[in-house]
């Protein structure tokens, strides 16, 4: 029997990344999958700043960075009858709007870039056997057994079993591999979710959509409108699965993918080359064009989260508790996320510096953030009906209204243009929901209330990040200097121990920090933020973020987010922060 610490039943964006954070945390781990390698569709590809901000933590952002489409060559987002045809409209999108990039730039340390599934899924895997994980590919998990020590699955070696017994191997092809605990990152139909019994919410198969992956060399059509996405509306076509035909770019410009919709209720269609290359051509809008396919696929959009991720020993994370349309980019980000959140707590369980109580924080923690994403998605699918409506595509559009009508100089065109410009204004809520994306406040029992109210939101919440100290929240990026090397906050914390960041007043913080470390065997690692130190707050920037005095402190989790906030220094520093952080590990 194969052992472990922690067995991680998928490779995908949660599971390579689950393995690749416990792997950089000395946690031994087991990752299977069922197929003979990673990705090879580039289904996933919107890489986020706070997705970059913990490959940044990994010490591989330069990998992303290397492989990615960069930010620059992201944000003109079109809408055009074809890609030879007439635009209608265009929005900058992923903040490369100027008055939006200086959001997303005082933000984080980093800018979002396109890595497509197949490209970032070989990064995480490989890093994560450079530090000691251990993959299995052609690998079928089959079922589970929990007890009080731990879990025991049962998997199947796919690759005997296709090919027979032999000498070596007579008969039994299956075997068991025990872990002391278990994830399920196992995708959007996850056997383990359904043989642990997750609640869920939602409907799955709400639409109907078709992948086709293809080369062609489109630069005369895009190179000067640079994007990843190119939203293609035609009158009379079907519109269905993320609510209009797509065309996006893969690699700039000459791999792309095609999403276009089907009837749910009728059989799924058999995409064919025929078939496959005319919708490119249609969608495109030039039949000359060489089109070299790749693969194609059908598959289905869903709404559904679960309503708890975890039983026992096991938990589950990814498209296993949050499914839904490609929309806002979030399923990739999201799933990295949910391992980033768990990874440090089953680091601190498993060496026995926290008790297994803070392994509850993780549902606590990302059983909203499922919901919050499944819903944000579907919302952004379903607001493409404005658009067809101003355009004259829908039944209840005004009598004579079509694409060409919104040219007419008459009251009813000047109407129409601009409802088709407050159309397209609303899909910044896809292309633009900085707050979503960077925003996740923490409730749990891994994060020690101070006593003040939650800070009021000045913008909107989805579409702006509000930077707080705010316990439970992640702490704000700003540069700070150390000797001649400029350096985020985000650079100062997180590499899997909790940070505490004071200022000059507050060096009996750092006293406490160092004596509690000692005492629990827990890293806690001390800054003091100002002049004559090793951190300098040149740009004054950290002073205004920070939200607390001089002497006061923020102690912050190994994932960045703040765990405890004070707003000065008490009498018994050491004793305060020895309270705090026994009562976050459980202890």
């Amino acid at each position: 029997m194969i052992t472990t610490d922690v067995l991680i039943v998928g490779s995908g964006p949660a599971g390579g990344a689950a393995s690749l954070f416990l792997s950089t945390y000395g946690v031994d781990n087991v990752v299977l999958t069922r197929y003979g390698w990673t990705a090879n569709t580039p289904r996933a590809h919107i890489t986020n700043q706070r997705t970059i901000e913990l490959m940044r933590d990994m010490g591989i952002e330069d990998q992303v960075a290397a492989k990615g489409t960069e930010h620059a060559l992201m944000g003109e987002t079109a809408f055009c009858t074809s890609l030879a045809g007439e635009e209608i409209g265009r929005i900058r999108t992923w903040g490369t709007h100027p008055r939006r990039l200086a959001d997303y730039t005082e933000a984080s340390p980093t800018l979002p870039c396109d890595l497509p599934q197949t490209l970032f899924e070989p990064i995480l895997l490989s890093t994560a056997a450079e530090r000691g994980a251990r993959l299995r590919f052609n690998t079928e998990y089959l079922s589970l057994e929990q007890d009080e020590d731990g879990v025991t699955a049962t998997v199947r070696d796919r690759l005997r079993s296709a090919s027979g017994p032999d000498q070596a191997h007579p008969g039994d092809t299956t075997y068991q591999i025990r872990a002391k605990y278990l994830i399920g990152a196992d995708g959007g139909r996850s056997k383990v979710a359904q043989d642990i019994g997750l609640p869920m919410a939602g409907s799955m198969d709400v639409e109907g959509s078709m992948n086709i992956v293809f080369e062609a060399d489109l630069s005369r059509y895009v190179a000067h409108r640079p994007s990843v996405l190119y939203w293609v509306l035609q009158p009379g076509a079907q519109i269905g699965g993320i609510g209009a035909g797509l065309i996006r770019m893969v690699r700039p410009w000459n791999e792309w993918l095609i999403v276009w919709g089907y009837d749910i209720t009728q059989p799924a269609p058999v995409v064919d080359e025929a078939m496959a290359t005319e919708i490119v051509h249609n969608l495109v809008g030039d039949d000359t064009i060489d089109v070299k396919l790749k693969s194609t696929s059908v598959w289905s959009v869903n709404h559904m989260y679960a309503q708890k991720a975890t039983v026992g020993r096991v938990f589950c994370m990814g498209d296993a508790i949050h499914r839904h349309p490609p929309s806002n980019g979030l399923g990739s980000n999201t799933s990295i996320q949910d391992a980033y959140n768990l990874a440090w707590k089953l680091s601190l369980v498993l060496k026995g510096h926290a008790a297994p109580a803070l392994l509850d924080s993780y549902d606590e923690e990302r059983v909203p953030i499922a919901r919050q994403i499944v819903e944000r998605a579907n919302k952004s699918r379903t607001q493409f009906g404005q658009i067809f409506r101003a355009l004259g595509m829908t039944p209840d559009a005004p009598p004579g209204r079509t694409i060409e009508s919104r040219k007419d100089d008459t009251p009813e065109g000047a109407a129409q243009r601009d409802e088709l410009r407050t159309a397209i204004e609303l899909k910044d809520y896809e292309f633009n929901a900085h707050g979503v994306e960077l925003g996740q406040r923490y409730r749990s029992a891994a994060v020690v209330d101070d006593g003040t109210a939650e800070p009021a939101y000045d913008r909107d919440p989805e579409l702006y990040y509000h930077p707080t100290t705010w316990p439970g929240a992640r702490v704000p990026h700003c540069w700070l200097t150390r000797g001649s090397e400029t350096v985020s906050t985000l650079d100062v914390v997180g590499k899997g121990r909790f940070t505490l960041l004071t200022g000059i007043g507050g060096e009996a913080w750092v006293k406490a920090a160092q004596a509690v470390s000692e005492h629990l065997g827990v890293p806690v690692e001390p800054f003091v933020i100002g002049p004559g130190h090793e951190l300098d707050d040149l740009y004054g920037d950290w002073a205004r973020a920070r939200e607390i005095p001089d002497d006061g402190c923020l102690l912050i989790r190994p994932d960045a987010h703040v765990a405890y906030r004070s707003s000065g220094l008490p009498d018994d520093a050491a004793e305060t922060l020895q309270q705090v952080l026994s009562t976050l590990l459980g202890r």
